[in-house]
């Protein structure tokens, strides 16, 4: 398997666009995560089904966010994708969100050349209220059989606030 880290960069990140790595697919109930040090993807633990992903999850390359992991992305499609895809992504927005006190934001994202929806979803506004609703449920209430609580949503932002976290992402790593 390839270092994400080392043949991708982020993206034309300041023109809109993103790459991105799939590590959960939607509807999957395992918590799959990119092992840095050993450049692998890793079943870190299994979550009970209700707490399945309301949408894809992966990361940005070449980022840090203020947790120490590469910059979460949460990705909107029709069908699942599996993990280990990459794709370019259309910045949407940016879920601020807070893990047991850490800042953990998730940058919001489509496929960049979406024909299901012909390219619909543009801004946050274009997302389905319900759907934004159903992901912030899901990070609210994620953790609450172990450490009820912890997480908190606190906000979304668009896609100019979603760059300023990813620009302060790459420098974290840059910095590294």
């Amino acid at each position: 398997m390839a270092d994400f880290n080392k043949i991708l960069t982020p993206g034309d990140y300041q023109n809109g666009i993103v790459n991105v790595v799939i590590e959960i697919p939607t509807g999957s109930s395992h918590k799959i995560e990119w092992n840095r040090e050993l450049a692998v993807f890793q079943l870190d633990r299994v979550e009970p089904a209700i707490f399945a992903k309301p949408v894809n999850y992966g990361f940005i390359p070449q980022t840090l966010d203020e947790d120490g992991d590469e910059l979460d992305a949460l990705i909107i499609t029709s069908e699942p994708l599996t993990t280990g895809v990459f794709l370019e992504a259309k910045i949407i927005g940016v879920m601020k969100f807070s893990d047991d006190g850490e800042v953990d934001d998730k940058i919001l994202v489509v496929p960049a050349d979406d024909r299901t929806t012909g390219d619909a979803i543009q801004t946050l506004e274009d997302v389905p209220a319900r759907l934004l609703e159903q992901i912030e449920f899901h990070f609210n209430h994620y953790k609450d059989l172990k450490k009820p609580g912890t997480t908190v949503v606190e906000r979304w932002a668009g896609a100019d606030e979603a760059k300023s976290v990813i620009t302060e992402a790459i420098t974290r790593w840059n910095e590294q």
